[in-house]
């Protein structure tokens, strides 16, 4: 990475034009080849940035980064009050505590939150594409999603005798499920539904926060949206345990 401080103005040429007047500005050039210009307020939100894959030309204290698209930040740098450059190797990411891990180990050790009598099958289920969360199963074949059961009825699927309905559910865990996340379920839900013994498998989306334009995408797809209650799961808001 390289930390260049200066005083510098900057032009963007694309879609739009946009200008930074001349000030101190912080400069970061990362080796995946992006290059933001900071200020020394805002957080972590830069000014004006060029994602890559982008080319940078220094030539005459002019600075110009390119993208593919031939769209340029323009950078006109005046004085250098810094400049360094650092090696930081591969970062091992970030580990978060209480999130997404968490969540779906509380869930498979309170799989009944989903609905009684459901049972666990396995966490961290193996397909082709990739892990499902929790795979687990219904009573008997009658605790399904309303949404489910709503989708069946509108193509005309007889439940009488209770065959359609789902005995196996995948379930997708998340912190905040997105539009992401019901492409992701629904590329799970694609694939088990192709094994003879798992079909028909029904979905579970299960997040503490579920975004509405998800929420619509999930429900038209017959996939059943749960809010996670992170304390309630890990039994720190019980009403056994009050006194009033």
């Amino acid at each position: 990475m390289r930390l260049v401080i200066a005083r510098c103005s900057v032009d963007y040429r694309g879609r739009l034009c946009a200008h930074l007047p001349l000030a101190v500005r912080l400069i970061l050039v990362k080796a995946d080849g992006s290059v933001s210009i900071h200020a020394d307020d805002r957080a972590y939100k830069p000014l004006n940035w060029m994602s890559p894959p982008c080319t940078l030309r220094e030539q005459d204290g002019t600075w110009t980064v390119t993208n593919r698209a031939g769209e340029q930040l323009i950078i006109s740098i005046e004085e250098i009050v810094h400049d360094s450059s650092h090696e930081l190797g591969v970062d091992p990411g970030l580990s978060k505590d209480g999130v997404e891990a968490h969540l779906q180990e509380l869930l498979a050790a309170n799989i009944e939150t989903l609905g009684a009598g459901w049972t666990l099958v396995r966490r961290e289920h193996q397909t082709a594409i990739g892990p499902v969360d929790i795979l687990c199963r219904d009573a008997a074949g009658a605790a399904v999603a309303i949404e489910v059961k709503r989708r069946a009825e509108l193509d005309g699927v007889d439940l009488s005798e209770g065959g359609a309905w789902p005995r196996y559910h995948a379930v997708e865990v998340k912190r905040v499920a997105g539009l992401d996340a019901v492409d992701q379920l629904s590329r799970y839900l694609d694939l088990l539904n192709r094994d003879p013994l798992l079909a028909p498998v029904g979905g579970v989306l299960a997040a503490q926060t579920i975004k509405p334009q998800a929420r619509v995408l999930a429900e038209d797809r017959g996939i059943r949206c749960v809010v996670l209650d992170y304390d309630a799961l890990r039994g720190a808001d019980r009403d056994e345990l009050r006194l009033f």
